[in-house]
């Protein structure tokens, strides 16, 4: 009896030991072809719907421009009044006017005393000729060969000397000129003028002097 369970055990476990291998083979075949065949043939019954795309919508058109409306025009908006603030006048200082003060006016000078009368004209002493000669020709008015006539005016003093001479009227050579004045004033002798009262006095004379190129 003994024998018989144990014979029964073993062929149990051999027989459980063969469905598992089954399994293991079928699950394996159907992972690999067997599922992917199935899976095929599943893709192939599918029903492909295409979904098309809507069309875009028109475009609008553009809203008819507005009619032409009388648009009134803007109310006319006067300026504000302007406001002038008053102004005060500046004060008005009054400057007390100092009297006037009186400045006596200089006394007018004297009046000149009246020319003296002259009673007696001065006398040349000598002869008033041999006074100016061709010796007192400047050598410079010679070199250029300069002539003419100097008119000279000189004074006469209290003791008959020449003072004061001057040319009024030129030779037209300066060197002329002055050689006829510092002769006259060298040479010239008077007897002084005297007034009615005999005292002597200052006069005058004058005289024209030719510049002749001695031949």
């Amino acid at each position: 009896m003994a024998y018989a369970d144990h014979s029964q055990t073993s062929s149990r476990t051999i027989s459980l030991v063969i469905v598992a291998l089954i399994h293991i083979i079928l699950g394996y075949a159907f992972v690999t072809g067997l599922g992917m065949k199935y899976v095929k043939k599943a893709a192939e019954q599918l029903n492909v719907i295409d979904v098309a795309e809507e069309p875009p919508p028109p475009d609008e058109e553009p809203p008819p421009p507005p009619p032409d409306q009388n648009v009134p025009p803007p109310p006319v908006v006067s300026p504000p009044p302007i406001v002038q603030t008053p102004v005060s006048a500046p004060p008005i200082q009054t400057v007390p006017t100092p009297p006037p003060v009186y400045i006596p006016s200089p006394a007018p000078p004297p009046p000149a005393p009246p020319a003296p009368t002259i009673s007696k004209a001065a006398g040349a002493k000598g002869n008033p000729a041999n006074w100016v000669s061709s010796d007192d020709y400047p050598a410079s008015s010679l070199r250029r060969e300069s002539q003419g006539t100097s008119a000279i005016t000189w004074e006469i003093n209290e003791q008959g000397r020449v003072e004061n001479c001057r040319v009024t009227s030129s030779s037209g050579d300066a060197d002329l000129d002055d050689a006829a004045c510092k002769a006259i004033s060298r040479r010239g002798r008077y007897s002084p003028a005297v007034d009615q009262n005999g005292n002597p006095i200052r006069s005058t004379q004058s005289r024209r002097i030719v510049w002749r190129l001695p031949e």
